[in-house]
C-alpha cells in the first residue's frame, strides 16, 4: 500500500492563544460644535447608528461560536461594540487598558479626521514616514509598539489553549499585525469598522489567520 501525505492542516500551537481582533464599530462623526468627550486624553466617541449595526452583525456571526473571554479598551466605543455579543454569549468583558487606540496629540478630538479629508500635509508626512508622531504630541512608534505588545502578551499569558474576542481599534489592530509580520508600521492601517482579524500567539512566534474579514457586513439579509 502506497503511504499518501495529504496538505498540512493549520492547528494552533500547545499552550497558544487565538486572538480574534474586533475592530469597533463606526464611531460618531467629528462636529466641532459639539466636541467628543475624552478619557485619560483621548477623545472617546460613542457608536454611531452604523456602528451600532454593525455591532448586532458580529453578534451574529459569532453567537454560536466558543470564546474564553472578551477583552475591550478604556474607550467606549470598543464596550458598545462588545455588548451584544458579551450578552448573547453571557460573558462579562474585561478591559485592557493597554489596547487604547493611538494617542493623537494635538490631532485628537475628531482633527485628525479633518485634516485627512482636507488633505493636510501632515498626513502626506505621516503616511510616507509611518510614524504617529509626525502629528504634534502624538504617540511615537515605538512607544505604541510597547504598549500594545505588553497588552497582547497579558491577554495570551491569561488565555492558554483559549480564543479570546478582543474588540479594540484600528491603529491597534495595524500595529498588532504589523509585529506579527515584521512589517512596516502601518501596512495594515486600515482595517474596517466592524471587521475582523485573527493572531495566534504562541510565546513571541505571532501567527497571522486572517486580516479586514466583513463578509458578515455584506451579508444579504
Amino acid at each position: 500500500m502506497t503511504t499518501e501525505y495529504r496538505q498540512f492542516r493549520f492547528q494552533r500551537p500547545h499552550g497558544s492563544t487565538e486572538l480574534v481582533l474586533i475592530r469597533h464599530g463606526e464611531s460618531a462623526p467629528a462636529r466641532f460644535d459639539r466636541p467628543y468627550p475624552y478619557k485619560d486624553g483621548h477623545g472617546d466617541p460613542e457608536l454611531a447608528p452604523q456602528g451600532r449595526e454593525q455591532a448586532l452583525k458580529l453578534a451574529d456571526r459569532f453567537q454560536d461560536q466558543h470564546f474564553d473571554a472578551i477583552y475591550v479598551t478604556t474607550l467606549r466605543r470598543t464596550a458598545q461594540t462588545a455588548a451584544p455579543l458579551a450578552e448573547r454569549l453571557g460573558i462579562t468583558p474585561r478591559v485592557e487598558p493597554d489596547l487604547r487606540e493611538v494617542h493623537l496629540g494635538e490631532w485628537e478630538g475628531g482633527l485628525l479626521r479633518k485634516h485627512v479629508a482636507e488633505g493636510h500635509p501632515l498626513v502626506t508626512e505621516m503616511n510616507l514616514k509611518q510614524r504617529w508622531d509626525v502629528i504634534p504630541g502624538a504617540e511615537p512608534t515605538e512607544q505604541l509598539a510597547e504598549r500594545v505588545g505588553a497588552g497582547i502578551r497579558r491577554i495570551a499569558g491569561a488565555h492558554p489553549d483559549q480564543r479570546v474576542a478582543v474588540v479594540a481599534h484600528g491603529g491597534v489592530i495595524g500595529q498588532v499585525l504589523a509585529m506579527a509580520a515584521s512589517s512596516e508600521p502601518f501596512a495594515f492601517i486600515g482595517a474596517d469598522n466592524g471587521s475582523v482579524s485573527v493572531v495566534v500567539v504562541a510565546g513571541e512566534q505571532w501567527i497571522i489567520r486572517g486580516y479586514n474579514d466583513i463578509s458578515h457586513l455584506t451579508r444579504p439579509v
